[in-house]
């Protein structure tokens, strides 16, 4: 990769060190373009002119999201976040007294209120799967819990909170040999190191383009894979979903489309191509590869600075790096970085409720470096917070 060219092409880098990718990404000028131009067009000619226009490159979206993922572009539905769309893919599950879901301590918050919901008015069970001795989930534990009353499986690739990559695919190996469902929320993953359905065996797999695709925030999607259609029944419909039949009834549209919406943001969709685009150009191995390497460098600098702790879990860590540093609050910590012009944010005890009740070190400070991010930023931070360190040992 040709970093200064990749930053000359991000005008955020000019004037902070962008350490929040897992917040959401900096935006690239081919992005921006993409986006504005589109805007442009809306205002000389009118919103659906516009759309008319360009619905060759709106449509060629869902083709260059699902080359991303390894899939079909019509198993991709677009959404305006990743919650809507996990939650279009969970609630159009049917559930019942007795039914167990399964999941993870680094589960994200939105999905624990969901699962929470769902056994509060169904009467199913919610099992929290241990983690084994690494920190990820326990793959054995997984295998030993999954029996007839086990409905679905749901896991947070990357969780929001730390840089723990859960062995997906192996979960993927183990919930098609028992024939149950599995829901990947890939949020964390999906644009930081290479993501493939058909490797990893998920049934269903949500994203966004905010973070490390380095989209427009207001974009999501869904993926699912066709068999999956067999078992789901979308819990709201529209025109974008289904059709009138003439009659008193109607017919879901083939494929993703039938989770979908008619209204979108074009604009942010043609966002959302560009980036996916160049993501693709880019290569994700090569993307994945700096990444995480950037994220273990900053890890091993932190870890051995007096008075700083990491709490990065699991056998694999990607580029979400976590730490405390002694004596000084989490929120002052991200506030004294951002004075210096160095973005980061802190995790909450509340989105990742499980693991909140396991191991309670929330909130921690959250920096989370992408492919852009040169090692010379890394060496500021670094240095930042040993000085808040010394200063406040």
């Amino acid at each position: 990769m040709d970093i200064d060219a990749l930053r000359q092409d991000t005008p955020g880098t000019a004037n902070r060190v962008h350490l929040n990718n897992a917040g959401a990404g900096l935006l690239s000028r081919r992005t921006l373009k993409a986006m504005t131009a589109h805007l442009e067009l809306e205002a000389a000619v009118g919103g659906y002119e516009a759309a008319d226009q360009e619905r060759d490159r709106i449509n060629a979206t869902h083709a260059n999201v699902a080359r991303l993922v390894g899939g079909q572009a019509d198993e991709i539905a677009l959404f305006d976040n990743s919650t809507h769309a996990w939650n279009a893919a969970f609630y159009s599950m049917t559930f019942k007294p007795g039914d167990r879901i399964l999941t993870g301590r680094a589960e994200y918050g939105s999905n624990v209120l969901a699962y929470l919901q769902i056994a509060q008015r169904t009467g199913a069970e919610v099992v929290v799967v241990p983690d084994d001795e690494s920190g990820q989930l326990d793959t054995t534990a997984l295998a030993n819990l999954i029996d007839e009353r086990t409905k679905l499986v749901g896991v947070s690739h990357v969780p929001t909170s730390g840089g723990l990559v859960n062995p997906a695919a192996e979960i993927g190996r183990i919930t098609r040999a028992a024939g149950v469902p599995f829901l990947l929320d890939a949020t964390q993953s999906v644009g930081q190191f290479p993501v493939d359905v058909a490797e990893i065996g998920c049934d269903m797999l949500t994203a966004t383009g905010r973070k490390f695709l380095r989209g427009p925030r207001g974009t999501g999607f869904l993926w699912v894979r066709p068999k999956a259609l067999e078992y789901l029944d979308p819990c709201v419909t529209e025109i974008e979903a289904a059709t009138w039949d003439g009659k008193r009834g109607f017919t879901w549209h083939d494929g993703a489309r039938r989770f979908a919406t008619w209204e979108v943001s074009y604009s942010n969709v043609l966002g959302l191509s560009a980036a996916v685009q160049q993501a693709l150009e880019l290569g994700m191995d090569e993307i994945g590869r700096r990444a995480i390497s950037l994220g273990a460098y900053l890890r091993d600098r932190l870890e051995a600075l007096p008075g700083v702790t990491a709490y990065d879990l699991g056998r694999d860590r990607c580029a979400i790096v976590t730490v405390k540093v002694d004596a000084v609050p989490t929120a002052d910590v991200a506030a004294m970085l951002a004075k210096q012009g160095i973005n980061v944010t802190t995790t909450v005890a509340e989105h990742t409720q499980f693991d909140t009740e396991h191991r309670g070190v929330h909130p921690l400070v959250r920096l989370s470096p992408h492919y852009y991010n040169s090692e010379a930023e890394l060496d500021r931070a670094v240095e930042a917070i040993a000085e808040l360190a010394r200063t406040a040992g």
